[in-house]
């Protein structure tokens, strides 16, 4: 059935999916993950966020922090002090994604094993000139 005859038109689709692919997008980024979980601990300053992520620029974490102060996935507090002293905290939605991050890792600690067993498998089966080389 097309979708014509559904009365689902391909832009109502889009209009409905595009905002959850883009959170998504957003929130499952190499450098958005990994700031995510080093500021699940609590207030972290940006240069502690800086040392316990590697290869990150200074470029790269002031973007990514930023995208995800203006998503509400993230806090920042300017502390009147000199140099000043700036935290960030995760949100309480943030935290909620942290916790569905450490499910997910959670997961592929206990099924890496089998992951790789089956890849092994998969390309012993379909690319038996790759193993024999």
């Amino acid at each position: 059935m097309s979708q014509r005859n559904t009365g689902v038109t391909v832009q109502a689709v889009n209009a409905h999916a595009c905002p959850v692919r883009e959170v998504l997008d957003r929130v499952s980024g190499k450098w958005s993950v990994q700031i995510l979980v080093a500021a699940a601990q609590g207030p972290t300053r940006f240069t502690e966020l800086e040392r316990s992520i590697e290869g990150i620029s200074r470029r790269m974490l002031t973007l990514t922090l930023r995208n995800l102060e203006r998503d509400g996935l993230v806090t920042r507090t300017v502390y009147p002090t000199v140099p000043p002293k700036v935290e960030y905290e995760l949100t309480t939605a943030a935290r909620e994604l942290h916790e569905t991050l450490q499910r997910l890792t959670d997961w592929a600690e206990r099924n890496r094993v089998y992951i790789a067993e089956s890849r092994a498998a998969y390309d012993t089966e379909h690319q038996p000139e790759l193993v024999d080389a």
